[in-house]
């Protein structure tokens, strides 16, 4: 039997050779009439989408990025939901050499111009249903359009497909060249924009191998966005290398429609974070009596105890809490494979995966902590042969701090403690950024659109304790002189941060205030206004 670390060897050699070719290690190698994913849609009604039939999709979809002059390296984005034509655009993007920007379908016009402009994106492609974001923007980049009319100038992706032939050769670019870039959420600046290299292809099959325990027999299904790390590291990218089916649901979330995929396609292997389980032990639908869940798997925000437990009751099996970041993967885990499966301890989030090693360091030395200390989450590099993180694209300053001077630490910013028996414990971001129902939330972006409405002055942004998605966006406001705040203005403030930066990042709450909390340096303290709201949010009413 292939021991872990063995096995993390071998994914590593595959993944980080000099002449990795993307497309075939994700596609090609794998059986032409296997199915790569099952597309569900909203009435249930599926099809089949065959490692064949995807490997002619994205040769020809490649052949069209060569005709646009995108040449290996280049960026190419993609504003689409879960669908076969996205799988075959971003596998078209990686057969070409290019790099893929994925975009979050919530995402309003300027989020989404920030990233097209930072990564240098040659083109764009977008669902038709998004295709208004881009009507206001004035890059350079070049659009297709998918699943219906675009605009003048537009390409068309199924005219592409039908255009060009298959048989573009694949591109082997080797396992240090960029595969993604995918941009953080930002606390005091503007997204950072992670280089993803292929190499790291080993470390997201390790998770599906470790983390799912998946095997070959197992019905998958990761419901997360591919817009964000846990979908498309997870949900697309992994199971493509593993060549293994996946399911992806074209539909927004509900609990109802949840239940009805998970029984109809006996999935076995379920992930979802913590908010969608939340979401079905509220809800009132009857639990289908057919399920066959062998694995439940969690990951995006810290999971309540008490939802594992009613997992255990309701569904057969405990839900087990995974952590990691953009810039890692999963790296601490509690792992379903019984090579490393352990029992849970509430509220932990687990050991260091295999081809990982973490440890708590002391909050102010690079020193590692006493047993149960809190302290900062951080993984020793000496010891991680699946660390692939290296850089944010031209933020030479921002990567510094990420690392311990001496070279040893790769620094999460989360803080924690470790037990007497190595399990992990999560206590909080040391940053300002908000976790809610799975998707990290930078608190500069909301507070940078709130300061564009003519009726702010100031404007200061926090996550507060939610029971359903773990945290939500509040914002602290100081109006400009002779403007009074009311509802109608909460409304409007809240209906201007949809539009102007994400659908999902609104604050749930707008606080009138006269001035914000500041440090000497007129820094805003955050963590001042955290405390005051969770002071009053715990204060008994009347």
């Amino acid at each position: 039997m292939t021991t872990p670390d063995v096995r993390v060897r071998e994914l590593l050699a595959e993944a980080g050779r000099h002449d990795t070719c993307v497309a075939d290690l994700l596609c090609d190698r794998h059986p032409a009439d296997s199915v790569a994913f099952t597309i569900v849609e909203p009435d249930l009604s599926s099809y089949d989408l065959t490692y064949g039939e995807l490997r002619d999709r994205s040769e020809r979809f490649a052949a069209a990025l060569a005709d646009l002059g995108v040449e290996p390296g280049d960026r190419v984005a993609t504003l689409m939901g879960k669908s076969a034509d996205l799988v075959a655009a971003i596998l078209g993007i990686w057969r070409r050499g290019a790099v893929h920007v994925p975009l979050f379908t919530a995402f309003a016009p300027s989020a989404i111009d920030l990233r097209l402009t930072a990564s240098a994106a040659k083109v764009v492609v977008v669902d038709a249903a998004q295709r208004p974001k881009l009507d206001e923007l004035t890059g350079s980049w070049r659009v297709v359009t998918a699943g219906g009319p675009g605009r003048d100038g537009d390409l068309n992706f199924a005219t592409l497909l039908t255009t060009y032939q298959p048989g573009a050769a694949a591109v082997a670019v080797g396992g240090d060249a960029p595969l993604i870039r995918l941009f953080t959420s930002g606390t005091t600046g503007e997204p950072k924009g992670v280089v993803i290299p292929v190499r790291a292809i080993a470390a997201f099959r390790a998770y599906l191998e470790f983390g799912f325990d998946l095997r070959a027999d197992d019905v998958l299904w990761n419901a997360a966005d591919p817009g964000w790390a846990y979908g498309l590291y997870y949900a697309v990218t992994g199971p493509l290398a593993a060549g293994h089916r996946g399911i992806l649901l074209h539909a927004p979330f509900s609990a109802e429609l949840t239940w009805k995929v998970l029984s109809k396609f006996r999935v076995t292997n379920f992930a979802a974070a913590p908010t969608v389980y939340r979401a079905l032990r509220n809800d009132p639908t009857p639990v289908p009596q057919d399920l066959v869940l062998r694995c439940c798997s969690s990951a995006g925000e810290p999971l309540n105890p008490d939802v594992v437990a009613w997992a255990e009751r309701t569904l057969g099996v405990p839900v087990r809490d995974h952590y990691g970041q953009t810039e890692l993967g999963m790296a601490i885990i509690n792992g379903h494979h019984p090579a490393i499966r352990r029992s849970l301890k509430p509220g932990s989030m687990g050991h260091p995966m295999p081809g990982w090693w973490a440890e708590v360091l002391d909050p102010e030395r690079d020193e590692i902590a006493p047993p149960g200390t809190r302290g900062r989450v951080a993984i020793d590099l000496t010891r991680s042969p699946l660390m692939w993180f290296s850089e944010y694209a031209d933020a030479p300053e921002k990567t510094k701090e990420r690392f311990s001077p001496d070279g040893r630490w790769y620094l999460t910013g989360d803080a924690g403690l470790k037990d007497e028996e190595g399990y992990f414990f999560f206590s909080s971001r040391d940053d300002d950024v908000i976790i809610m129902a799975g998707y990290r939330i930078g608190p500069f972006e909301v507070e940078s659109v709130l300061m564009e409405h003519p009726a702010v002055a100031e404007a200061a942004v926090v996550g507060v304790p939610d029971e359903l998605r773990g945290e939500v966006v509040e914002a602290f406001v100081v109006l400009q002189p002779g403007v009074t705040g009311d509802e109608l203005l909460v409304t409007e403030l809240q209906q201007h941060v949809k539009r102007r930066y994400a659908a999902h990042a609104y604050p749930r709450a707008v606080h009138f205030v006269p001035e914000l909390p500041k440090t000497p340096s007129g820094k805003i303290q955050r963590f001042v206004l955290r405390q005051r709201r969770s002071e009053e949010l715990a204060a008994p009413t009347a």
